[in-house]
């Protein structure tokens, strides 16, 4: 045990403690900025089974906030190097790398398994999706935010409420790290936070973390947070499907263009523009299924449908259907 021993000390941990983390099975969703720390610290305190999941590949552009990869790992699938350099970091636990996007179609059986699930994906519709089906399972879910120089980390589900209790609407826009920037000591500390408080979660330590905010400002070196165990669940909440959830008789309204996807997430959808929602008029009992890129314009669409009292509705993320 002398790999543990300074950890050890501390009397939320002993041989007990270590023993909790041995034998936990965390999935982390995403080995970009935010999985990096994450991965490292989980796999550096013995978290015994840790699932990767990322279909991206390294690029160079990535390597100013994501210090486990290296020139040489350049087109190699991220979650396969993340997977090989905490192995060559702890080879006492078991590490397994899956080189696919997480969708609502698998969701479900990963929270079930999972003791814990890290969401470090950069991906809104990522985040309902994990958060929906945690909620579900019971699992208890560390999300994070991360844009310019300030971010935020929230323990959701488990005995705690989701993520649409805290966010029941999306942002204006779907800005991300890759289209607005970031500096790679900023997903660092969030990173960081996030394992701090996954392994507070696996201890069960005193006071709890579940159903607390952490709010980071790293331009004005400023950290704030709150209590959000008594926000309530939203009466109604559009989920995100996957392509194989679709249903005959549904509606599907893809709002992607021909120059962004030449290819209509299904063949049976019809290409729209926001400009075409007052005139969709479904039948009584019809599913209405909005798809775009990343959600958000679905998640936009599916307000302005609802406005107009139609509310049998799914959402689809091109990015994230699996």
């Amino acid at each position: 045990m002398t790999r543990y021993a300074r950890q050890m000390q501390l009397p939320e941990i002993g041989e007990a403690g270590q023993a909790r983390l041995s034998n936990a099975r965390v999935a982390v969703i995403g080995a970009g900025g935010l999985g990096c720390p994450v991965l490292q610290y989980l796999a550096g305190a013995g978290v015994g089974q840790i699932e990767i999941f990322d279909p991206d590949r390294v690029e160079e552009s990535n390597l100013h906030r994501q210090p486990i990869y290296r020139m040489a790992d350049l087109g190699r699938p991220k979650a396969t190097v993340a997977r090989d350099t905490l192995r060559a970091l702890n080879p006492q636990i078991t590490v397994e790398a899956y080189v696919e996007a997480l969708g609502p179609g698998k969701a479900p059986a990963l929270a079930a398994a999972a003791d814990l699930v890290i969401d470090a994906a950069d991906s809104f519709a990522v985040s309902y999706i994990l958060s929906d089906a945690c909620l579900a399972a019971g699992t208890p879910l560390i999300s994070a935010s991360v844009l310019g120089q300030t971010g935020y980390i929230g323990a959701f589900c488990g005995r705690a409420p989701s993520l649409r209790a805290v966010f029941p609407e999306l942002p204006g826009t779907g800005a991300t790290c890759a289209t607005a920037g970031v500096l790679g000591p900023v997903v660092g500390v969030i990173g960081a936070l996030q394992a701090q408080i996954a392994l507070r979660i696996l201890l069960d330590t005193t006071p709890s973390s579940e159903g607390r905010m952490v709010t980071a400002d790293l331009t004005n070196l400023h950290f704030g947070g709150f209590s959000f165990l008594n926000s309530a669940e939203p009466d109604t909440a559009t989920p995100f499907i996957a392509t194989h959830m679709v249903q005959g008789s549904d509606l599907i309204l893809d709002l992607r263009d021909r120059h962004e996807a030449p290819d209509k997430i299904t063949t049976r959808a019809k290409r729209v523009t926001m400009a075409d929602l007052p005139s969709i008029t479904p039948s009584p009992d019809q599913r209405v299924v909005l798809c775009c890129q990343s959600g958000l314009r679905a998640w936009q669409a599916a307000n302005v449908l609802h406005a107009r009292g139609i509310g049998h509705l799914a959402l689809m993320a091109a990015k994230a259907c699996a």
